[in-house]
Formats: structure tokens, sequence, C-alpha cells
């Protein structure tokens, strides 16, 4: 959501050193991001698109599941085990609420 906010967001991460290996592949999608040890800054941007594009984890998915929910155009998540184990009926829940999501096998 920070990538369509106007203006310049920090996000600082204490827990998990890798929290942002998915940085990559939110800027294969148009998210302006760059990795400063333990922080993101993210620089709004007024458009995404969809890109093919790998859940590194639960949180990762997740914020990836909402950038191609913005995106203009298709995105294709991979390896969504880490979505499927933590979120249940993720998919059902979103299409109740006009999400364009499916899940294919």
């Amino acid at each position: 959501m920070l990538s369509i906010s106007e203006g310049t967001s920090i996000i600082h991460e204490t827990i998990f050193e890798n929290r942002f290996m998915h940085a990559n592949e939110l800027s294969r999608m148009g998210v302006d991001v760059k990795i400063e040890g333990s922080s993101a800054i993210l620089k709004g941007s007024s458009k995404l698109s969809g890109a093919k594009v790998k859940a590194t984890d639960l949180r990762a998915g997740a914020a990836l599941i909402i950038a191609g929910l913005i995106a203009d155009g298709e995105t294709e998540i991979t390896e969504v085990y880490h979505i499927k184990r933590g979120y249940a009926n993720i998919i059902e829940k979103l299409q109740g609420i006009g999400a364009n999501i499916h899940y294919e096998k």
C-alpha cells in the first residue's frame, strides 16, 4: 500500500533479518524500493504492473497479493505454499470482497 501512497515511507525491521527478501519481487511490479541495512525505503508510485513474482515467505506473499490486486494487468505468484499455510481460505475471502483472484495447481 505504501508503494502507491504519496511521498517516501521507511519501514524498519527489528525481528527477522531477511524480512525484505521480496523487495526485488515488488520492484518487478514497479515498486520503487531500496533496502538499506534493516530498513526498506519506498517512494510512492502511481502505477504498478502485473508480473510473475515469487512468494519468499508468509508476509511477502501477502504483500505480493495486495500489490497484484492493485497492479494493472495480471500478476502470477509462485511458491504460494507460504501463503496457503498461513492464511486459511485467503482466495475465497478475497473473492468474497470482489477480488479477481484464483489458484492454479
